[in-house]
């Protein structure tokens, strides 16, 4: 080991010696930084320092090659000053070198564990595979930006693609970026997609069957050759459940005592509680029970559940004239009745077993009445200040 002067100059010129593999020249301006010069003619810069510790540790800062002396000395300089403010370069570089590719995190670690409780699992590897491999597949996580982000967004939508495509993968990205940050992935900090916002779809068609169409709806239902649809269709604008869950109810499942209906595996892989009002609990009692099989809507000829009720089910929203109904209209319908009935948003979150509010809120759908009625009752509460004659009636309006 010897202490020189470094420059440009005496890094060009250092040789080893022929008795030696290797020397290291120590610079007196710069304090850690030295030169390591090998018989075989290569040359490199390094930084010596001690942790925070009190460990001895080196750091390679470069090829004497590829990197100028003022360059190096110019990163040694920061170096140092990350070392005094307990920053420690060696184990940033370490950090560093565990990243993984969006790639490998999204094959050895996100889609396993989906696999574990999803069960549209599916759909997240056909995102995967044709939309999100293809923009980030090979980007160490730490390299993606926000910048990265919202090209991809908006660059599937100039492709053509619909809005709720062009969401989900975006909704996909976030959630596996955030189970990245949840499971401390080393070297990553941030979610680069975070207040990417999505866009906004305006064509989600919205459908809520009124007290009236429900009735019509019922009248056919009793009248179809599936002799099964009576009890189905009833129990999904009764309960608000998905059309596979009622399908894959069994007996067993039903609590008639606590008013409760355990559905063992959600949309979301987790079993959820659905209350039963008096109504289902009637209706059940009409639904004719078939020795050998524990499902309570099987098909009669099977035994089994249906694997689909397409057709009856559309010639009978046909011959009530609700063409553009589909079955899951019945479970916004469910929840646009809850709404005008008065119940808040919690609740209907509950009963139909949302993560989040945000998607109760679609169901927010309160009618003119209601509004009407809320106002009212603003105006009741003050009682006669506006005078003896104010009359919840709605008053005749002159003509303009």
């Amino acid at each position: 080991m010897s202490i020189v002067t470094l420059n440009a100059s005496v890094v060009r010129l250092a040789n080893c010696p022929d008795t030696k593999l290797r020397i290291e020249l120590f610079d007196t301006a710069i304090p850690g930084l030295s030169l390591e010069v090998r018989s075989s003619g290569g040359k490199t810069y390094y930084l010596r320092y001690r942790d925070t510790r009190g460990h001895q540790r080196q750091y390679r800062i470069g090829d004497a090659k590829s990197i100028s002396f003022d360059q190096a000395k110019k990163v040694a300089s920061k170096l140092r000053g990350q070392i005094a403010l307990g920053i420690d370069p060696a184990t940033e570089k370490t950090t560093l070198r565990q990243v993984p590719t969006f790639a490998d995190f999204m094959e050895q670690r996100y889609m396993p564990y989906v696999k574990g409780y999803k069960r549209s699992w599916q759909a997240d590897d056909s995102y995967l595979r044709n939309h999100l491999l293809p923009a980030f597949g090979k980007k160490y996580l730490d390299e993606i930006t926000k910048h990265d982000v919202i090209q991809f967004h908006h660059g599937m939508r100039t492709k053509d693609y619909a809005l709720g495509t062009c969401n989900r993968c975006l909704i996909m990205l976030r959630y596996a970026l955030n189970l990245a940050l949840r499971w401390e992935i080393p070297g990553f900090k941030a979610n680069p997609t975070k207040d990417v916002p999505l866009f906004e779809n305006d064509n989600k068609k919205e459908r809520y069957l009124s007290s009236a169409e429900a009735q019509r709806l019922y009248e056919t239902v009793r009248q179809s050759d599936n002799p099964m649809l009576q009890y189905i269709i009833p129990m999904l604008l009764l309960t608000g459940a998905r059309k596979r869950e009622v399908l894959n109810a069994k007996w067993e499942d039903f609590d008639t005592v606590r008013h409760q209906w355990r559905i063992p595996v959600t949309k979301a892989g987790k079993p959820r509680h659905v209350p039963l009002s008096n109504g289902v609990l009637q209706l059940l009692t009409l639904v004719p029970h078939f020795p050998g099989t524990d499902w309570v809507f099987p098909n009669p000829k099977s035994l089994k559940p249906y694997v689909s009720i397409f057709y009856s089910w559309d010639t009978a929203r046909k011959q009530a004239g609700l063409a553009d109904v589909r079955i899951h209209d019945l479970r916004h319908s469910f929840a646009s009745f809850l709404v005008n009935s008065g119940r808040s948003l919690y609740e209907v979150q509950k009963i139909l077993g949302h993560t989040q509010v945000k998607t109760t809120q679609r169901y927010a759908h309160l009618s003119q009445d209601t509004l009407i009625d809320a106002a009212n009752a603003a105006m009741n509460a003050m009682g006669n200040m506006l005078g003896p004659t104010l009359t919840t009636q709605t008053p005749a309006l002159p003509t303009p």
